[in-house]
Formats: structure tokens, sequence, C-alpha cells
């Protein structure tokens, strides 16, 4: 079972681990900038990236970390993708892990770097060696906040979230900060997640956990339909609770992996929340599919679609829009099968428009949390997908961006 914790203890949570954010003077706002996550028990990595072809270079830094199985710190920083940067940008993250290893005494294997902001500038390598080594110096176990703050671009807000399990008797802990705003679209989006755990458990059976949650939280999500370069989540696992070590797919994997869906669905849906100057909350629920994979293109068909989003944003039930999107989005399908809901209102049924009670529709409109229900009646499967919507303050953040 599953015990939720309304703190923001986030990656500190668990036992054995620090964080800390400070200022390095990267962002051009000159808030908090480079985040430093650390353990100094060995822990088990496992992580995701972006599938975006122009993968940015601490992507590269940190598969390779990942690909050794272990790891002792994550260093991020924002403000600067360090996208787009060629060798220079291979070296500057590499050097970020030296940086930090010699300052933690660790092997620069064991530093998962990543970055977030502006791409195709590369990065201030002496502000970021300044930041790296302060925020070492500054490492604690109330350092959670800071860290959240300081991997923030368009974020309106920190986003972390911590919670308990109990595997063989043992109080296990989760912990989390992630940040997302803009340039969401899996597989994955604009953001970076750090999950920290003191569970023991086999590495291959933690990276099996992650890319299957993974799969239906993170990669469930769209803001604006823009895959970035960036994209990372990261566990680390440094077994400080004393269980006994998770080493085959038993009961106390499946409630390992329990967790990890709900703190990365949790983390997913605030990311989807918190879009860039979002109004709306949407949950695209696909039903009665052929398969898992249907469900989610015809769910994110409707959730990419600007013309349902800016509907939304508008409070303007057309449904057409909605319906006009399953229908390009490639799956087969029978129109006078489908039947779509705004809230509990039907709003289409079986290839024509429901009548409906106009007053109770514009108060379904009128929300912030709208679910946008779709029911293909062509088989037994299902997903849900979560969007925003688009306002005027989305074209405006993204043509003024510049950290």
């Amino acid at each position: 079972m599953v015990n939720e914790f309304a703190n923001t203890a986030g990656v500190t949570f668990p036992q054995g681990f620090k964080a800390a954010g400070v200022k390095a003077g990267i962002k051009k706002s000159g808030n908090l900038d480079v985040a430093v996550i650390y353990t100094e028990k060995e822990a088990v990595v496992a992580g995701t990236f972006t599938q975006n072809a122009v993968a940015a270079a601490p992507v590269y830094a940190s598969k390779a970390v990942v690909a050794t199985g272990t790891a002792h710190a994550i260093v991020a920083n924002a403000g600067c993708a360090n996208a787009c940067t060629g060798e220079q940008g291979d070296k500057d993250a590499k050097k970020t892990q030296k940086i930090a290893a010699q300052a933690l005494g660790c092997d620069p294997l064991d530093v998962i770097v990543a970055s977030t902001g502006v791409i195709g500038v590369n990065l201030p390598m002496d502000k970021m060696e300044k930041g790296v080594k302060e925020a070492i110096k500054e490492l604690s176990d109330n350092g959670s906040s800071n860290a959240s703050h300081a991997i923030m671009t368009t974020d309106t807000h920190p986003k972390t979230a911590a919670l308990e399990i109990t595997l063989g008797g043992k109080k296990v802990r989760f912990g989390v900060i992630a940040k997302g705003s803009g340039m969401i679209q899996p597989n994955m989006a604009t953001m970076l997640c750090f999950i920290t755990t003191d569970a023991a458990i086999d590495g291959k059976l933690a990276q099996k956990a992650l890319s299957e949650v993974v799969n239906t939280s993170f990669n469930m999500i769209s803001i604006d339909g823009d895959m970035s370069t960036n994209d990372m989540v990261i566990v680390m696992a440094n077994g400080a609770a004393g269980n006994e070590k998770i080493t085959t797919e038993n009961e106390d994997y499946e409630t390992f992996k329990a967790a990890l869906d709900k703190l990365c669905k949790a983390l997913a849906q605030e990311i989807a929340d918190d879009g860039e100057g979002a109004t709306k909350f949407l949950t695209i629920h696909v039903t009665g599919t052929k398969s898992f994979a249907d469900a989610k293109t015809i769910g994110m068909s409707v959730a990419k679609s600007p013309l349902v989003k800016t509907a939304f944003f508008g409070a303007d039930p057309n449904w057409g829009r909605v319906i006009c999107a399953v229908g390009y989005a490639g799956v087969p399908m029978n129109p006078q099968n489908v039947v779509v809901k705004f809230g509990d209102i039907p709003v289409y049924v079986h290839g024509v428009g429901a009548e409906h009670d106009a007053e109770a529709l514009a108060n379904v409109m009128a929300q912030h949390d709208i679910t946008i229900s779709i029911d293909m009646g062509e088989g037994e499967e299902e997903a849900t997908v979560w969007t925003c919507d688009f306002s005027y303050e989305y074209v405006k953040i993204n043509g003024e961006y510049h950290t």
C-alpha cells in the first residue's frame, strides 16, 4: 500500500540523500540555476531519455552513466540547454562531471548531468564550475526545495512529491523533483525528473520498472507537440532503507513499481497543468479501442490539436474539433460507434451531435479541470492523455523566451 506524504521534502525524503540549489548567474533572471543531488552510499541508477535525434550533450553523458548501473550524484542547470553545441558541448558536459566528481570524491561516471534552457548556447563553464562547487558545499537534508527551484525555466512553480511504502516490513521512501512547462511532447518532453529512493533493488529491475512507468505517465502528456532535446527521467536507489533487495519480479517489485507509477503520473499531470500560459487542465480518456497504442494515438491527436486547445481556452464546447481530431488520428474507426462527452455530458453520439443542456455544458467548460471522454466502440483497451489549453499567454511566453 502506498502512503502519500504531503510535504516538500522531495529528493531528500529518502534516507541518505542530500541536495542543494544555488545562483550561479546562468539564468538572466538571476534566480537559482544549479542543482546538485547526492548520495554518499552508492546508488543503482536507471534512466529514460528524449527520443529526439538532436539530443543535447548532457543526454549522451548521462546515458553513459546509466550504462554503468550506478551513480552518486546528479548535477543539473537551468538557463542553458547545452544542446546543438557540438564537440564543445560534449566537453563541457564531461567537464561538469569531473568538477563534481572531484568535489564529491567519486568517479566522473558516477555523475548524471542535465541541462535545460536556451538551445545553441555554450555552457558558461566559469559560472557552472563555481555553481557546482558552491552547491556541493551547501548540500543538506533540506536542500530539495532550492534544488527544485534551480531547475525551473518557464515553470510557474516547482514540482515535487514524496511518498512512503512498506517493503518486507521496512519503510521505504521515494522523493522527486521535476520541471516542465513548455516544449512538452513525448517521447518525452522538455522536462527533467529526478527520483530518489532508499529502496534496495536490482538495477535491471529498476530500469524495467521505470521504462514501463514512463510509458504510461510522462509519455502521455503534451503541451504543444514539440519534443525537446534534453529530456530525462532518472531514478537513484541507494538501498539505505535496508529492505531485502528486490531481485525478481515478486510482490515487492510490484509494490515498488506501483509507487514509481503513482509519483510519475502525479508529476506528469502537474507538468501538463502548468503548461505555458495554461488556464485549463484537460484529461482525454479514450476507451473502446483494439489496443493501447490506438487509444494513445487518438488521445494524442486530440491533445495536440491547436483548434481543440484554443476552443477550451475560449470555453467553446466545439465538439466538432474533437471528433475531427479523432478522425484524422490514423486509427481505423466507424463514426457510428463513437461517443464523445465533455465532463459527463454527451456532445457527439453515433455520428451526430447530441442534444444537451446548454447551461450545464457551459458550466463544464468554465471549469479548470475538464475531462474529454471518447468511447470508440471498437474494443476493450483504453488510454489517458493529459494536456492543457492554448492561451494568448502561450504565444507571448514563447515569443519572448530567453531563459
